[in-house]
């Protein structure tokens, strides 16, 4: 594992500190832990991106309606 050199103002260093703490983690997992959070939950911006795409389209089924068994044909 690679380490890093962060600059954190003594307040906001203070305040992780303490998070962490009352956690019963050191402040390096908290800022691990945020960080994999962070990257997660923007990898999956593609999805919402996907579901945007979809709906901005104008297509219908023309009343055509789907059982289970249609989409194993497919």
């Amino acid at each position: 594992m690679k380490n890093i050199t962060l600059a954190i103002d003594e307040d906001t260093l203070k305040l992780g500190r303490d998070y962490a703490r009352k956690h019963r983690v050191s402040l390096n997992v908290l800022i691990r832990r945020l960080l994999e959070q962070t990257i997660k939950a923007s990898s999956s911006q593609w999805l919402d991106d996907t579901f945007s795409l979809i709906d901005a389209k104008k297509v219908t089924s023309d009343g055509k309606k789907w059982k289970r068994e249609d989409l194993y044909r497919a």
